[in-house]
């Protein structure tokens, strides 16, 4: 069980490193400071893509229209940031009483 909790927390933690990396690619691809004609940097901004853009546009249902400002990477952040709390929270006394 242990094993479960480490891997869940694990995987929450790269896709907040996703999340951040893809923001943060978005934002130097749109003030030209990134070449987007460059194999590697299309490739690495497909990839942020197709690996946050499910999450992000479920969460993107939900929010209001801001026009150009997109609040949903931080939305989804926090989510994870509640899962996260709440694991450590609820399931690492459970995890210790057993040991």
């Amino acid at each position: 069980m242990l094993t479960l909790y480490t891997l869940v927390m694990h995987l929450l933690s790269l896709y907040s490193i996703f999340i951040v990396a893809n923001v943060v690619f978005s934002w130097l691809y749109a003030f030209n400071v990134i070449n987007p004609r460059n194999g590697l940097v299309r490739a690495i901004g497909l990839f942020l893509y197709k690996v946050t853009e499910p999450t992000l546009r479920f969460v993107r249902q939900f929010l209001p229209n801001l026009g150009t400002l997109d609040i949903s990477p931080a939305v989804v952040l926090l989510i994870i940031w509640v899962i996260e709390s709440l694991m450590r929270q609820y399931f690492v006394p459970v995890l210790l009483a057993n040991y």
